[in-house]
């Protein structure tokens, strides 16, 4: 299954981009290594590599706001990757949204313009 995708672009790394499958929208972008991509196709939890920490992380292990698998599509050079999810949480991004795309460019500044839909404080602890 991983073997047939190309994971020799970006130093073992594929780009997967998660989109909600009932509404479609874009939520995150996260890479996957083989290992990553594996486990998301057994678990059923979508699973990503975290390049600043060097390991596994599933989504949802801290804040219980899983992403359950329903579908996964490859790009035509098989190094890219599109995820199709369902969402358990009120929100993906750590930052409370539900999607990381919340902030549009409007008059060349970047603007909130989704509402947080969960406290990140109380889901990851206060920030340092």
């Amino acid at each position: 299954m991983s073997d047939s995708l190309d994971f020799g672009k970006q130093d073992g790394l594929i780009t997967a981009v998660v989109q909600d499958a009932r509404t479609l929208r874009v939520l995150m972008v996260g890479y996957m290594n083989r290992e990553a991509f594996d486990k998301t196709v057994s678990s059923g939890h979508v699973t990503f590599f975290s390049r600043s920490r060097q390991k596994l992380w599933t989504k949802g292990e801290t804040s219980g706001h899983y992403l359950n698998l329903k579908a996964i599509q490859t790009d035509c050079d098989k190094d890219a990757l599109l995820v199709l999810a369902e969402p358990t949480g009120p929100g993906v991004c750590h930052n409370g949204y539900e999607s990381c795309f919340y902030r549009t460019l409007q008059d060349d500044l970047w603007q909130e313009t989704d509402q947080r839909v969960y406290d990140a404080d109380s889901v990851y602890g206060a920030k340092q």
